[in-house]
């Protein structure tokens, strides 16, 4: 059933404009925070003053050279990212993440973004169906098959390390 859903959700990121827009429920926790739970965009992000941590954590960060390297080698690999709007490490991390693909010149339509509320819980059981049990938590796809992936800050306290050995690890599609 996990290979099933992970070839499905694989199936929309190559579309990529399926989640061009908020496919999200929106609360408030109760400490405050703005919840989104769902599949977001990173415009959301950008745009709502509810997260002004994205602009400062976005640009105060230099991207890993081995892992911009990395990815420039391999960019038919499509990414599902798991984040809690609430989540101080998601505010840390993911801003970085898409500072990275930035920087490699990986479209954002390659990622798929999806909030969780406190409870790790997603609209359609995705987070559940993909055993996310912390956030955020980056998975690499690649050719719709999971081959990696990173929690939290990974197993160097540097996500982008980790992303880059794992991305280094995949044996390119022919034409890359």
């Amino acid at each position: 059933m996990k290979k099933i859903l992970i070839v499905i959700i694989g199936s929309f990121l190559l579309s990529g404009k399926v989640f061009a827009q908020s496919q999200a429920e929106i609360s408030m926790d109760n400490k405050g925070y703005k919840v989104l739970k769902g599949i977001i965009s990173r415009q959301e992000l950008e745009k709502d003053t509810a997260f002004g941590w994205w602009a400062e954590n976005f640009k105060a960060y230099t991207p890993q050279s081995q892992a911009v390297a990395e990815l420039k080698k391999n960019t038919n690999l499509q990414f599902i990212a798991f984040m809690g709007t609430w989540c101080d490490d998601s505010q840390f991390i993911i801003p970085k993440f898409f500072s990275l693909l930035d920087a490699a010149g990986i479209s954002q339509d390659r990622v798929t973004l999806i909030g969780v509320d406190r409870s790790k819980k997603t609209l359609s059981h995705l987070a559940e169906a993909l055993n996310i049990e912390n956030v955020p938590t980056i998975i690499v796809m690649n050719n719709g098959k999971e081959v990696g992936r990173v929690v939290e800050y990974g197993k160097y306290g540097m996500f982008d390390k980790e992303l880059g050995e794992i991305i280094a690890s995949i044996t390119p599609s022919p034409g890359q």
